[in-house]
């Protein structure tokens, strides 16, 4: 198997979700992608990070604790850091799938999601293919 080399002009996508698998999985198959990722068990970490200003994409639990993503995508916007956020929740409801959405996330989807859906949300966000807004995908 070739690994595809990495260069500082591939994007970054972080990952910020509370459940550590669920993180480390969802890194491993953005490198299958072809793409750089970073995980981060909290918002308040990845805020506190020097990746706030090189992220590209990120990949974002609704619901988690201290801080929830509907939240930390509130505060980016606050510092008018825009960046593409793709939602990936086990239980958000309608309220919190419209919040999301009138962020500007680029989609909400169900975990578990599958790698073809993920992949087309995270090149939707890039801008390399049309917007997708599946709010369930189950």
């Amino acid at each position: 198997m070739v690994e595809k080399t990495k260069s500082s002009a591939t994007p970054l996508i972080c990952v910020v979700d509370d459940d550590a698998s669920v993180a480390e999985s969802t890194r491993y198959l953005i490198h299958s992608f072809g793409l750089q990722s970073k995980t981060f068990a909290s918002a308040r970490e990845f805020l506190s990070s020097r990746y706030v200003e090189e992220v590209a994409c990120l990949i974002l639990d609704i619901r988690m604790p201290e801080m929830d993503g509907l939240e930390l995508q509130h505060r980016l916007a606050e510092i008018n850091k825009r960046v593409p956020i793709v939602f990936v929740t086990a239980h958000a409801n309608d309220i919190e799938k419209k919040r999301a959405m009138e962020g500007d996330a680029v989609a909400v989807l169900r975990k578990p999601v599958s790698e073809g859906l993920l992949f087309n949300a995270i090149q939707a966000a890039l801008g390399r293919s049309e917007r997708v807004i599946p709010l369930d995908n189950t």
